[in-house]
């Protein structure tokens, strides 16, 4: 067994997929999080429980279940599957993508969350007087209501790139273990615990998994403190 500090080819190989998995789910579901928060917090529909039990949805599932349901849709004989696998010749199940996709769900509420508190924590007198002076819907949007949801933004964002990193049960059922390709930290981890003798790999998995988490939530706090600072809020 290896020094405590002796990281070897196979602990940053971990890392950089986790690292590439989790950049990925924040960069696509950000977006999504924050257009499901406005929706939420400013919409009133036909449908708006449903919307929010189904946004919200993951954070009470079993993460199993969760990559489950997304292989039974992605799946090589899923709806989405075959039609990716015969229109554009995607094959989206087993890869990094995958990864990405099933850690980018299981983080989409916490995502929603913190954009959805940030909004309903605003002065909603702000789009009123921009409604008023003739500011049309996408133009609130993008000029009032998202400066105003900054804060909730940059903390959806690194709050949710953390957990996409300690992401374990949706990602293996939907994306597997395949070195190099969607052997995240987690699932590093989980592999070294079964391996006679991998205790000590396990313990720097752990370490260094650990090391980043507390990084995340000082930059989550650090960033939301400037932010305020900066919005005035």
């Amino acid at each position: 067994m290896g020094g405590l500090f002796d990281i070897g080819s196979e602990v940053w190989s971990a890392l950089g997929v986790s690292l590439v998995v989790a950049g990925r789910a924040v960069l696509f579901a950000l977006p999504l999080a924050v257009l499901a928060a406005w929706l939420l917090a400013r919409g009133r529909f036909p449908g708006r429980t449903a919307l929010d039990a189904l946004v919200h949805a993951p954070a009470v599932l079993p993460p199993v279940a969760v990559g489950f349901g997304l292989l039974l849709l992605f799946g090589v004989r899923g709806p989405i599957g075959a039609w990716l696998q015969q229109a554009l010749g995607v094959r989206l199940v087993f890869t990094s993508q995958a990864a990405s996709l099933a850690a980018g769900v299981m983080a989409f509420p916490l995502m929603v969350r913190s954009v959805r508190l940030s909004l309903e924590a605003a002065d909603p007198g702000l789009e009123i007087a921009a409604r008023s002076l003739g500011a049309a819907t996408w133009d609130r949007l993008f000029s009032v209501t998202l400066p105003l949801a900054l804060p909730g933004i940059a903390g959806a964002a690194v709050t949710g790139f953390a957990a996409c990193l300690g992401e374990f049960g949706a990602v293996i059922t939907f994306a597997g273990d395949v070195p190099g390709e969607t052997r995240t930290l987690p699932i590093a981890l989980y592999a070294a615990l079964q391996t006679p003798g991998g205790e000590g790999e396990a313990l720097r998995l752990a370490l260094i998994a650990l090391a980043i988490a507390i990084a995340a939530l000082i930059a989550a706090d650090l960033l939301d403190r400037r932010v305020r600072a900066w919005t005035g809020r």
